[in-house]
């Protein structure tokens, strides 16, 4: 089965490369991708917004062989709604790494742009709970990994249309949170809890960890997705 990994903002398809690994040794296809304009300047990538990001998951979707599991951490699970909403027939599953589906007309949020482009703020930018099990050598080592992301990406809100999304199980891989608190948590949001609360079969795992665990965790990351992917 393929599994198409979607990353957050400022990272690109090298931000899996530790969990990879272990999809392909449970027998998995995992297909990291690059969203458009990331590391662009501003001549190259003002024009690209998320309709462009969702519009390269499709693709990858629709060369897949057969249904595909959409992965996609934090801003990147805005991507992964939008595709399960243009592929509502191609898509097995969708797993949000510790974040939530978007509402019709929602944004991820709203960053300093500078010389066009949003750059990634940095590490100290972040509450500590989302960086505390990031050690000083990872923090040293992912940061120059890091790239911009076109300006109009975090805010352009996502158009969803086609409600045979709500089919498609979606497996939340929270930081933090167990079921009953991520749901408490959603409730406070008004269109996101109604949106997650439309889908016919939804799952919590809490993963014990901060916001990247990808970089802090990849081996704990790797066995949730691949639980998660068996319970398609």
């Amino acid at each position: 089965m393929d599994v198409i990994l979607i990353p957050g903002l400022w990272l690109d398809a090298s931000s899996w490369a530790e969990v990879t690994p272990a999809l392909r040794e449970a027998g998995l296809n995992p297909r990291p991708l690059t969203m458009p304009g990331v590391g662009a300047p501003a001549s190259a990538s003002s024009d690209i917004g998320i309709a462009d990001w969702v519009a390269t998951a499709v693709t990858a979707i629709d060369t897949a062989e057969g249904p595909a599991v959409v992965v996609g951490h934090s801003g990147g699970g805005n991507v992964a709604w939008g595709a399960a909403d243009a592929r509502p027939d191609r898509i097995a599953r969708v797993i949000l790494i510790d974040t939530a589906v978007p509402f019709d007309g929602g944004i991820i949020s709203e960053f300093e742009k500078v010389d066009g482009v949003i750059p990634f703020p940095g590490w100290e930018f972040f509450d500590d709970e989302d960086v505390a099990d990031l050690d000083a050598a990872t923090r040293a080592a992912t940061a120059p990994r890091t790239r911009s992301v076109p300006a109009r990406v975090p805010t352009d809100p996502i158009a969803l249309r086609d409600e045979r999304r709500y089919r498609v199980p979606v497996t939340v891989l929270s930081g933090r949170f167990d079921d009953a608190a991520f749901r408490d948590f959603l409730s406070q949001w008004g269109p996101a809890a109604a949106e997650f609360e439309a889908i016919d079969s939804t799952d919590i795992v809490t993963l014990d960890t901060g916001h990247w665990p990808q970089f802090s965790q990849p081996a704990r990351l790797a066995a949730a997705i691949v639980a998660a992917i068996r319970r398609s």
